[in-house]
């Protein structure tokens, strides 16, 4: 979610700068089903470009227009899109859709909050009632205590809240540079996730290899004991070199990680863990825990690009806590 809010503000400053107004747009309620679920966002000028999108594209177009009342008097309103009867699903989205003009500041501590890695909390305050829709707004309560209202607005009984938790943006540390870390930059960069390369220190490449990376890293191991490492941060050792993944899985054998991704065979993951135990006797459970090799899910991958997308679903599958399983196996769930 992270990575889609700095979209959205990083568009709002852009389009401030040249005089646009904004309309800041959150899915606030659901009855029933839907693509996206309550707590998705996306910006909406009043030239009708949008940045992000609060479904699979059947609703976008109803909200910009919905939007034009908002530029028109200043006024935030609930929109409510009933899917049933316009295209045959199950959900009713309630679409909270205000002027975006948060306070002097913002877009300072915002950037803060993000280097700080620490969660935060977005409210929003919307009523189903027919009598109080063109009320309500939503605000931004960052970790140090500071809160920036996205418009002004009176927080009154008649309101219902809407609170979500925004997790620190998803972070992805490659250990290695070869071609398949390359490719697995890209992706992942795509979906949002912020990556990190770690490479050698005689590895004569640079962040120019690497598409989509945030930072590049020439380090051995023990600059990697380091790096510090919070909840929302995955790692995959992908070095081509038996005794370089060796030495950087050394180097993490005492963090708390949820995910530690290993390439290459079976065979070599008994070996990289046999080695490894043969020189820390105390390797925790929890670490064990936390080794996936080979990384990936089995989806048939054999190309570059193949293989990063299955080391991406597996890596989601782990800190969602889900197991791996057809959609059509879950017919209970359907999309908007």
């Amino acid at each position: 979610m992270l990575h889609e809010l700095n979209e959205i503000v990083s568009n709002l400053k852009k389009a401030q700068n040249r005089g646009m107004q904004c309309a800041f747009v959150s899915v606030v309620a659901l009855d029933g089903s839907s693509y996206r679920k309550p707590g998705v966002r996306m910006l909406v000028r009043e030239d009708g470009k949008m940045v992000g999108a609060v479904s699979g594209g059947c609703v976008e177009k109803e909200v910009v227009h919905q939007a034009q009342s908002v530029f028109a008097d200043g006024k935030p309103k609930l929109m409510v899109y009933d899917g049933r009867v316009r295209l045959g699903c199950e959900g009713i989205l309630y679409i909270l859709i205000e002027p975006f003009n948060p306070k002097p500041g913002f877009f300072e501590a915002f950037q803060k909050q993000k280097e700080a890695r620490v969660p935060f909390t977005i409210q929003s305050f919307y009523s189903k009632e027919e009598a109080h829709r063109m009320r309500g707004g939503t605000q931004f309560t960052f970790s140090n205590g500071e809160v920036f209202s996205i418009s002004e607005f009176d927080k009154t009984d008649e309101l219902t809240l809407f609170e979500q938790q925004i997790l620190e943006g998803f972070r992805l540390i490659i250990v290695g540079s070869e071609h398949d870390a390359v490719e697995l930059t890209k992706f992942a960069s795509g979906a949002g996730w912020e990556v990190t390369i770690v490479a050698p220190p005689d590895d004569p490449k640079s962040i120019a290899n690497f598409p989509g990376a945030s930072s590049y890293l020439g380090i051995g191991e023990e600059e990697l004991r380091t790096i510090s490492f919070d909840a929302q941060i995955a790692v995959v050792l992908m070095t081509h070199s038996f005794a370089k993944d060796l030495k950087y899985l050394s180097a993490l054998q005492d963090k708390e990680l949820t995910y530690i991704g290993l390439l290459g065979p079976i065979r070599r993951r008994e070996r990289l863990l046999n080695e490894l135990m043969d020189r820390y006797e105390d390797v925790s459970d929890a670490f064990l825990e936390s080794l996936h090799g080979p990384t990936g899910l089995n989806i048939g991958a054999e190309t570059p690009q193949e293989i990063a997308i299955s080391i991406m679903a597996e890596i989601l599958s782990v800190y969602r806590n889900r197991k791996p399983v057809s959609l059509k196996e879950e017919p209970s769930k359907k999309p908007l």
